[in-house]
């Protein structure tokens, strides 16, 4: 009995914990862009990005919107960003070449930049200003970021969370720790091939995976590499 326990505990303390939380200057992103679960995956996989979360953003009416009751809120993506890594601008250009800023949808799937402070409204202006230039029916707005209400668990790291055998081997059991981790922003872009193999192969050994969970998290990839996004 007291090796078997003894043979746990040593493998326990022996096995590598995935990077879950990254300790560096961050800014924060805001985003609507027509949904939340593909931009969730596209930019969680982006380099330079820390975190993500999903939800709500935006609305004026007093009271917590949650999915079935959004009011006037939109679905929105918020971001942790290294801005060493990628720039305000650089995320800017993600967010008008991933969605149409010309489709009239109601308020929950409009289109909004959520400036968290002056000089990230001058960059939103300054490229939405671009894009009408091109004669372009933009109907994207920009507003500042108001208070951000977190969408319900099951909307978090949402491809990832297809995967339920990978997210309880990696920690990930509550919907705190699908937002809060690292590892689950990458991992929910990789799983349906965002950032692609190249990009997986170069930065895994930083993610601290273990062997299995790198096998079957590159297989992924290979298979869904260039098959884009939907909601």
């Amino acid at each position: 009995m007291f090796s078997r326990i003894f043979k746990v505990f040593n493998s326990n303390i022996n096995k590598m914990e995935p990077l879950h939380y990254l300790d560096i200057p961050s800014e924060k992103a805001t985003f609507s862009m027509g949904c939340f679960w593909a931009p969730d995956s596209l930019f969680g996989s982006t380099p330079g990005i820390i975190t993500t979360r999903v939800g709500y953003a935006g609305g004026t009416e007093g009271l917590i919107p949650t999915y079935r009751n959004i009011g006037d809120y939109t679905e929105a993506i918020q971001l942790q960003y290294d801005p060493n890594t990628v720039s305000y601008l650089e995320l800017l250009k993600m967010f008008w070449d991933h969605h149409d800023p010309t489709a009239k949808f109601k308020k929950q799937y409009s289109s909004f930049i959520y400036y968290h402070n002056d000089q990230q409204k001058a960059e939103a202006e300054l490229t939405l200003n671009e894009k009408k230039a091109k004669g372009l029916d933009v109907l994207t707005k920009i507003e500042p970021a108001g208070q951000f209400f977190n969408a319900e668990d099951y909307h978090q790291k949402y491809r990832l969370q297809q995967h339920k055998n990978l997210c309880n081997d990696l920690g990930l059991k509550t919907g705190d720790d699908l937002i809060n981790s690292h590892v689950a922003a990458r991992l929910n872009g990789y799983v349906v091939g965002q950032g692609g193999i190249d990009q997986f192969d170069s930065e895994v050994s930083k993610l601290r995976l273990d062997e299995a969970a790198i096998s079957y998290i590159r297989q992924l990839v290979i298979k869904y590499e260039g098959q884009g996004l939907h909601c």
